[in-house]
């Protein structure tokens, strides 16, 4: 899906199907894109989103909600997302990946 692999700005939300427990399928058709800006996971079960929020390959991974950050959070993508971090003790040394999880623990 052409929309699912390019970095959109704008009010944008690829929402696809997946078959029950291919976590594994998921993660490789996520990681697949040659962008890592953010990413966001919905579900009721927060171990497996912590889980897959380990192994994707986004700068900012939200759970259970979508674009509330903390201000002294480091902001920045992975891949062709961009290289090192904005905000945060994290600004420098821009070599090293971090990666920031946003946890709403009461889906909206």
């Amino acid at each position: 899906m052409y929309i699912a692999q390019e970095e959109s700005f704008g009010p944008v939300m690829v929402i696809s199907k997946f078959k029950n427990g291919d976590v594994d399928g998921v993660l490789r058709r996520a990681n697949t894109t040659e962008y890592g800006l953010a990413s966001g996971i919905f579900t009721k079960d927060i171990s497996k989103a912590l889980y897959i929020s380990e192994k994707l390959e986004a700068g900012t991974v939200f759970i259970n909600t979508y674009n509330k950050t903390d201000v002294a959070a480091p902001f920045g993508g992975f891949k062709q997302s961009g290289f090192g971090k904005d905000l945060g003790k994290l600004f420098f040394p821009s070599l090293i990946s971090h990666l920031t999880v946003q946890i709403n623990e009461k889906p909206t």
